[in-house]
């Protein structure tokens, strides 16, 4: 009996890792074109910094690739053992489904126990840490934002196109000013302008000369017709904040960037009568403390969920079925995490119990397990 548990338990293992590193993998690529990219290839990040602050998103990625790396890795195993009349022959030596699925649980419950440690400790470190260092790579050298013939969007309520760029010399200048529903409320253009770094103020002063200028419609922004010249001048100046892309002035962490001793912090503080906030509004942010705390356990433990799920469905495949189970598992995983969401967006409501709400997506999936796992071990 050992033997056969040492067998699953290492098969299920190696390639429940391979999946999370897939996974991984998959998450990381996504989050550093998304983040990256541009300021890659503005020249903003030497090669040292990249491999950096991708290796800083690891623990991030991880901690949603655990659960899905599991739920699939048990799939393919049991999946591949029931093929293969592993199943069948354990079964017929008098070996019950709750004896087959023992180590998959014990590794399923080494997973829940590691997901903890990643979802208050790790993660949160890492992702502050990735924070600020994107943030001091920007700052080294924040005229690199605006690059020649690009678009440029990373400035609040403006919108701005150079022709030619030569050090902080400008040519062919066009600016967007945006009013309400990033509508254009004006438009510049000037021939030539400089920019420089402003690092007491932490901005971009943008001087630009030679300019005209247009204001456009309330009404209609795209009625050409009742556009509005504004003449022409000699010079105009435009701040170019940096806050949004350095976080110098972040006064919070996200809860979910907290540490568990953070969190049980803030969760005390808020819980403190402090006369410069009104009491609905601390109910409301201690709501949101204690979302952040119950989502990482509820995470963590959905682990459980996801291999209750998997243990029957790979027992009862063969292996055409394997791929068209394991894209139902997959699917099953999707809207687990898609009601998580969903349970979110009640964090302004601290009546309805938010927090208590995350861990129903855990509870459906261990019913539906726990069914399917009783038919399977009466068959």
């Amino acid at each position: 009996m050992k033997l056969i548990h040492r067998h699953i338990f290492w098969s299920v293992a190696l390639t429940c890792l391979t999946a999370v590193g897939l996974f991984a993998f998959v998450l990381m690529l996504g989050n550093a074109l998304k983040d990256l990219l541009g300021y890659l290839l503005a020249g903003q990040l030497e090669p040292g910094t990249v491999v950096k602050l991708v290796a800083l998103l690891v623990p991030f990625v991880v901690s949603y690739a655990l659960p899905m790396g599991i739920l699939a890795g048990v799939l393919l195993v049991l999946g591949r053992m029931s093929s293969d009349r592993e199943l069948t022959a354990m079964r017929a030596a008098g070996v019950s489904v709750a004896g087959i699925s023992a180590p998959i649980f014990f590794f399923a419950l080494l997973g829940v126990g590691a997901a903890v440690l990643v979802n208050f400790q790790f993660m949160p470190a890492a992702r502050m840490e990735y924070q600020r260092e994107l943030a001091e790579a920007i700052r080294r050298d924040p005229l690199s934002l605006i690059l020649p013939r690009t678009f440029t969007r990373d400035f609040p309520g403006l919108v701005i196109y150079v022709g030619d760029k030569r050090g902080d010399l400008l040519e062919d200048i066009w600016v967007w000013e945006l009013g309400p529903q990033a509508k254009a409320k004006t438009f510049v253009r000037a021939r030539s302008g400089r920019i420089k770094f402003d690092e007491a103020a932490n901005k971009l002063v943008l001087t630009i000369e030679h300019m005209q200028a247009m204001a456009f419609s309330d009404r209609d922004p795209e009625a050409m017709g009742e556009v509005r010249g504004m003449g022409a001048s000699d010079r105009a100046t435009f701040d170019l904040v940096l806050d949004k892309m350095t976080g110098q002035r972040s006064v919070r962490k996200k809860p979910k960037w907290m540490t568990f001793d953070q969190l049980m912090a803030e969760w005390r503080r808020l819980g403190r009568p402090d006369p410069a906030v009104a009491t609905a509004e601390r109910e409301k942010q201690r709501m949101k403390i204690q979302i952040a705390i119950h989502e990482k356990f509820a995470t963590a433990f959905s682990i459980l969920s996801f291999a209750l799920i998997a243990i029957p469905l790979g027992i009862k495949v063969s292996r055409k079925e394997t791929s068209a189970n394991l894209g139902v598992a997959l699917a099953l995983a999707m809207g687990y995490y898609f009601a998580t969401v969903v349970v979110g967006w009640f964090d302004n409501r601290p009546e309805l119990r938010p927090d208590l709400l995350m861990w129903l997506p855990n509870l459906g999936f261990q019913a539906l397990g726990i069914w399917m796992f009783r038919k399977v071990d009466r068959a």
